[in-house]
C-alpha cells in the first residue's frame, strides 16, 4: 500500500490520511468486532482491555483471510466515552503497537451513545488489502 498523506493537511499523529491498494489486491471488509467472548458476552469492563480484544478480533478475521496487520487500510473506532478513550491514551497506544506495530492505517474516531452488545464500550470496523497469492485467489 502506498500511504498519501497531502501536505495541506499537516503531519498525522497516529493514523495516515490514505492508503492506496496497489492493483489486483483483494478487498476485505470487516464487519465491527466488539469484545465479546466466545459466548457472545462481555466479560471485560476496562476500556484498554475491550479496545485490545476488539481489535484482536479485527486481526483474526484478516489472518483467516490471508492477511496480517499491515494489510489494514482502514480502521473506524467506535466508542461511547470519548474521556475514557482521552484518557487511555498511553494504555491505547501500547495495546495498538503491540498488535499493529508502527502501521497506521486511515482511521477515524467516533463517539456514539450506545453499542449493540450489552457492556461494550468499543466496537471497530475495518477494510483490509489482502494481496493476491499466486494461484490469483
Amino acid at each position: 500500500m502506498r500511504i498519501i498523506n497531502p501536505a495541506a493537511l499537516g503531519e498525522p499523529k497516529g493514523w495516515n490520511n490514505g492508503l492506496l491498494a496497489p492493483a489486483g489486491a483483494r478487498l476485505l471488509f470487516v464487519a465491527g468486532q466488539t469484545a465479546r467472548s466466545e459466548s457472545g458476552a462481555i466479560e471485560l469492563d476496562d476500556f484498554v482491555d475491550q479496545f485490545a480484544l476488539a481489535l484482536d478480533h479485527v486481526l483474526s478475521v484478516v489472518a483467516e483471510a490471508g492477511g496480517e496487520p499491515s494489510n489494514v487500510g482502514r480502521m473506524t473506532i467506535f466508542v461511547t466515552d470519548m474521556d475514557a478513550y482521552l484518557a487511555s491514551r498511553k494504555r491505547l497506544g501500547d495495546a495498538y503497537r503491540a498488535r499493529m506495530g508502527r502501521h497506521y492505517p486511515a482511521m477515524a474516531l467516533l463517539e456514539v451513545s450506545r453499542l449493540v452488545d450489552e457492556g461494550a464500550v468499543v466496537e471497530i470496523e475495518a477494510t483490509a488489502i489482502i494481496p493476491t497469492d499466486r494461484s490469483g485467489s
